[in-house]
């Protein structure tokens, strides 16, 4: 059994850990992107202004639609809308590239146009990027892998540490028979 367990972790840790260095790198990065700008950018800060104030969604689709830019050529190019009742801001996504503008929700203004690194490493992450086939196969085996991984080398760590105190012990009745 010990043997079987060996072999079979070697090899499968072999094969995933290529998924598990790219889950880890990409897991740190998005644990970390509110802190850093070039993996999200920083949500800008609209003026004050009370609710009926705020722009509707038609002025914030023309207001999006009118910069003429690539990732937003009409209103299926538009992934979602994020809102920030505290800053009082719209964050546009895109379905191409990764893009985000930020319209302020009492001007109308854009705030910002960027791209979202950290929509990247999401889908990296989770493994959409390489196709959704990955996602949606090699990534539950990948899990179940992890599983395998950790129990079985609990098995391979600890079964020695058992079978030494085995011996120990035939080792001590032993001498108990013999010193009779």
């Amino acid at each position: 059994m010990f043997k079987f367990f060996w072999t079979t972790h070697k090899w499968i840790g072999i094969a995933l850990a290529l998924i598990f260095t790219c889950s880890a790198v990409t897991g740190f990065l998005l644990i970390i992107k509110k802190k850093v700008d070039w993996i999200q950018p920083t949500t800008q800060t609209d003026a004050e202004g009370p609710i009926g104030n705020f722009i509707t969604m038609g002025e914030l689709y023309e207001v999006v639609l009118s910069l003429d830019h690539e990732d937003f050529q009409s209103p299926t190019d538009i992934d979602r809308v994020d809102f920030r009742p505290d800053k009082r801001v719209y964050k546009i996504l895109s379905k191409h590239h990764h893009a985000e503008i930020q319209v302020g929700a009492v001007t109308g203004e854009v705030l910002s146009v960027s791209q979202r690194p950290s929509d990247l490493l999401e889908d990296i992450h989770d493994g959409s990027f390489f196709g959704k086939w990955i996602h949606d196969w090699i990534m539950p085996v990948a899990a179940i892998g992890m599983l395998f991984m950790v129990f079985s080398g609990l098995w391979l760590w600890i079964d020695p540490i058992v079978r030494r105190r085995q011996r120990k012990q035939r080792r001590k009745k032993t001498q108990m028979w013999s010193d009779e």
